[in-house]
C-alpha cells in the first residue's frame, strides 16, 4: 500500500474494508481513503479530500467496536455498507460533538444526533446500532459529566451515572466565550472565567491572569474559528490557571494566539507583530468590557506558551509580570527547527534571532517567573535553557526567579511538584500583579 503523503493511521475494519488517513503539514492537506485489506494490488477509493485545519467541516471519525476477539475494528450496518462517523463538531457556537451515519457506496453522510443546549455531550461508543442506542457523556456549566443511553431516534434519554459536583470551591464562577479581532481584522476567542459574585459595577475592573499558547494557521478563516464549548463544565486540572478565579482574579483561558502565513508566507517570519496584535486585541476587549484593570494584567503559558509570555514581556508594556513554564527561550539551541519551523537555523538565522526572546533581556523589565522541570527530556525545552535565560534577565537587573523542580520532565506529575508549583505562581501574581500599587505609564 503506497500513500502519496505522510501514513498518519488506519481503522480496519476486515479483509474487504478499512480506512487509512494521509496527511501533509505543508499544506494541511489530508485524505481519507478506503480499501481491501485482502486485496493489496486493489486501488484505494478516496472517500474525503479535504483542509485538516477547517475545524468548522470536519466530517469526524470513523465509530469503532469491540469483535469478538476483543480488538477495536470499524463499526459498520447494512453488511458492511453503512459506517458512523463522530466528532467534536466545531461550529462558531463553539463544539457541538454528533454522530452521523455514512453511507460507503454514495460517500454520503447524514446527521442522526447533534449536541445542543446547555449541555456539552460527548459520544463515546455506539451501544446498539440497529436500535440506534449510543453512550454519551453529557456535562453543562454546573453540572459534572455522567454517562447516559440516548436513543438517537425517540431522542429518550436514560442516565446511568450522578457522580456529584468534586469542585464545590468552584460553585458561583461564571464561564463566558468573549470574541473580538485583532487589528489586521483577524477573528478571535477566548474563555473568560470571573470569580463568584462579582459585579462589574459594584467591584470594578479585576487583576487578570491571561494563559494561552501559539498556534501556525494557514489561512484567517481556520485561524479564526472558534473552539471548545461555553457549556462544559468548570473544572481545572494540575497544570490549568483557573485556580486563581478563586483567588479574586479573573482568568481569561487559551486566549487565542494564531500564527498565521498564508499561502507561500513562512508564519514565523512575523511572529513577534502577530503575537503583539493578538494580546493587544485580548487587553483592550477585557479593558473594554470593564472586567479588566489593564495596570493589574499577568501572562503566562507552559512550553511554547512560556516562550509566548517571554517574547511579549520582552516587546510589549501590557502586563504587569509573566509566568513561563519549561520554555525555551534561545532558538540557537534548537538549530535544526521547532514548533512547526522547518527551516534551521543556517537556513533562516534573522528569525531564530528576532524569535528568541534571550536576545531581548536587557528589554524586559516586568517581575518574571522562571519554572522547569530539573529532568526535562523534551528536546527543544532542556533545562539549559530556563538557566541560561535566567542569568541573562539578573545580568541586566530584571527581577526574576528560577524554580527547579527535581525530577520532573517536561510536564509536572508529583503532588509536591504540582503544589509547589501552584505556591509559586500565587505568590508571584499576589506580590507583582494583584496588590501591585504603582500605576505604570500605558504605551
Amino acid at each position: 500500500m503506497e500513500f502519496a503523503l505522510r501514513f498518519a493511521g488506519v481503522r480496519w475494519g476486515n479483509d474487504g474494508l478499512a480506512i487509512a488517513t494521509e496527511r501533509w503539514w505543508l499544506s494541511r492537506k489530508e485524505v481519507v481513503t478506503r480499501f481491501a485489506p485482502g486485496q493489496p494490488n486493489a486501488a484505494k477509493e478516496v472517500l474525503f479530500d479535504r483542509f485538516y485545519e477547517d475545524r468548522y467541516n470536519d466530517p469526524g471519525q470513523f465509530m469503532m467496536a469491540t469483535n469478538s476477539y476483543g480488538r477495536q475494528v470499524l463499526l459498520s450496518a447494512d453488511q458492511g455498507k453503512t459506517l458512523y462517523l463522530s466528532g467534536m463538531g466545531a461550529s462558531p457556537e463553539g463544539n457541538r460533538p454528533f454522530v452521523d451515519s455514512y453511507d460507503l457506496g454514495a460517500k454520503t453522510a447524514k446527521r442522526l444526533w447533534r449536541s445542543e443546549a446547555p449541555f456539552f455531550e460527548m459520544p463515546v461508543a455506539m451501544m446498539d446500532a440497529s436500535k440506534g442506542v449510543i453512550l454519551t457523556s453529557r456535562e453543562s456549566r454546573e453540572t459534572p459529566p455522567n454517562y447516559v443511553l440516548r436513543n438517537l431516534r425517540t431522542g429518550q434519554v436514560t442516565p446511568l451515572t450522578k457522580f456529584e459536583d468534586p469542585y464545590t470551591a468552584l460553585k458561583g464562577i461564571t464561564k463566558q466565550l468573549v470574541q473580538y479581532q485583532r487589528a489586521d481584522g483577524l477573528k478571535l476567542s477566548g474563555t473568560l472565567y470571573l470569580p463568584a459574585g462579582y459585579n462589574k459595577d459594584k467591584d470594578g475592573p479585576l487583576p487578570v491572569f491571561m494563559w494561552a499558547y501559539p498556534r501556525e494557521f494557514k489561512t484567517a478563516d481556520a485561524a479564526s474559528q472558534i473552539s471548545g464549548s461555553p457549556y462544559q463544565f468548570i473544572r481545572p486540572n494540575a497544570s490549568s490557571p483557573l485556580l486563581w478565579v478563586t483567588q479574586g482574579y479573573a482568568v481569561f483561558d487559551d486566549f487565542a494566539m494564531p500564527i498565521l502565513g498564508e499561502g507561500d508566507k513562512e508564519p514565523n517570519e512575523t511572529f513577534v507583530e502577530q503575537l503583539q496584535m493578538s494580546a493587544e486585541a485580548a487587553v483592550n476587549k477585557l479593558a473594554e468590557m470593564g472586567v479588566a484593570d489593564r495596570n493589574r494584567l499577568a501572562v503566562g503559558g507552559h512550553s511554547y506558551g512560556a516562550f509566548m509570555t517571554a517574547n511579549l514581556l520582552a516587546h510589549t508594556d501590557l502586563f504587569a509580570a509573566g509566568i513561563a513554564r519549561s520554555g525555551a527561550y534561545n532558538r540557537t539551541l534548537t538549530p535544526f527547527g521547532f514548533q512547526q519551523e522547518e527551516r534551521t537555523y543556517w537556513e533562516a538565522p534573522d528569525v531564530y534571532f528576532k524569535m528568541s526572546p534571550f536576545n531581548y533581556a536587557d528589554k524586559i523589565k516586568e517581575p518574571i517567573l522562571l519554572i522547569h522541570g530539573e529532568a526535562d527530556n523534551n528536546s527543544g525545552t532542556f533545562p539549559i535553557q530556563s538557566e541560561r535565560f535566567y542569568n541573562a534577565l539578573k545580568g541586566h537587573g530584571a527581577t526574576a526567579k528560577l524554580v527547579f523542580l527535581p525530577h520532573e520532565s517536561h510536564g509536572y506529575r508529583a503532588r509536591e511538584s504540582v503544589l509547589h508549583t501552584l505556591h509559586e505562581m500565587g505568590a508571584w501574581m499576589d506580590t507583582y500583579v494583584k496588590n501591585k500599587t504603582e500605576a505604570r505609564p500605558r504605551p
